[in-house]
């Protein structure tokens, strides 16, 4: 099968199409041949050397992708060969074929294609595990999410609004706060201009919320809590360290807490999707929520995709056409 692989730790120079066997399914896991593939920020701090694989994973980026299972192993129940799926993936995306534990795959929701299928694993898992589950965000809450126009920040504020939250976002030009207002934020904040802790203040503090820049903004986004408010962390683009006060975390009874995806457990993987099924693919099956779709890119083309990404021009998710 064609592949793309990292050649070395570097730039987007560094992929490189290549040959390699085709995956065999192990028990739980299916093989699916892969039309689609999501391209995210894991798969640039991997190409960088900067987040390596888990044990027994593919070496091959690529976290996310949709198509048709084309084989199932041993005690494989909940899907089967010739059903079109998108699933959450430990690595090997940028491939045409991919095995992934079965229980990691959800059914292409009605009414889209494979192509917005392919973006919705890697970052709904992330939005769900993360502001619903771990942030226990309830309607009616001020919710802030960081990066809005990014595949993470267009998510999170359409679901955040499905369930009743008050939403507001940061983002870096005035067409991309655009984009986050009318995709259901009550306000966006251009970072390059405005001071998002004076402006989050204003509205009285988030209830929570979801930050992957790190660095200098941990110290602020704590300022810009409302008491008993929450700082979830899920990535750290600025450096993975700030110094923090604590006297104001426990007077105003401050949460900080966090989590990565990829290193979870596969059983931890398939409660996510399962709440996903039940709670989440409905609103996309009725359009109340959708991916927003910016660039696609041919498979062998995945180093413009990358150096697309890591300009930061995109809105919403890039994708790799493989089959």
């Amino acid at each position: 099968m064609k592949a793309i692989e990292i050649s070395q730790p570097g730039g987007p120079e560094v992929l490189a199409l290549t040959d390699r066997p085709m995956p065999q399914p192990e028990n739980d896991q299916v093989v699916i041949k892969v039309a689609y593939a999501g391209v995210n920020r894991p798969d640039a701090l991997q190409r960088a050397g900067l987040y390596n694989p888990p044990k027994g994973a593919s070496d091959l980026p690529g976290l996310e992708a949709a198509g048709e299972v084309v084989a199932c192993g041993a005690g494989v129940a909940s899907v089967k060969v010739g059903d079109l799926v998108c699933a959450l993936l430990p690595g090997g995306g940028y491939a045409e074929f991919v095995a992934t534990p079965a229980a990691h795959c959800l059914p292409v929701p009605g009414g889209l294609s494979l192509k917005q299928a392919a973006c919705l694993p890697e970052t709904f898992f992330t939005v769900w595990s993360n502001v619903f589950m771990r942030g226990q965000l309830r309607g009616g809450q001020r919710f802030l999410v960081h990066g809005g126009s990014s595949g993470i920040g267009t998510t999170a504020i359409q679901l955040a609004k499905a369930f009743g939250a008050r939403v507001f976002a940061t983002a870096g030009s005035q067409e991309k706060c655009d984009a986050c207002v009318a995709l259901g934020a009550e306000a966006a904040f251009n970072y390059r201009e405005d001071d998002f802790v004076e402006k989050m203040r204003a509205f009285g503090g988030a209830d929570l919320i979801l930050d992957m820049v790190g660095g200098p903004y941990i110290q602020r986004n704590l300022k810009a809590l409302a008491d008993d408010g929450t700082l979830v962390q899920i990535a750290f683009l600025q450096g993975p360290k700030a110094d923090l006060n604590l006297v104001q975390l426990m007077t105003r009874r401050l949460t900080i807490t966090g989590s990565t995806l990829r290193p979870q457990s596969d059983l931890a993987k398939a409660w996510i999707a399962d709440a996903l099924r039940a709670e989440v693919w409905p609103l996309l099956a009725s359009g109340r929520v959708a991916p927003v779709m910016d660039q696609e890119f041919a498979l062998e083309d995945a180093a413009a995709a990358h150096a697309r990404m890591e300009s930061s021009a995109h809105i919403g998710k890039i994708v790799l056409k493989v089959g």
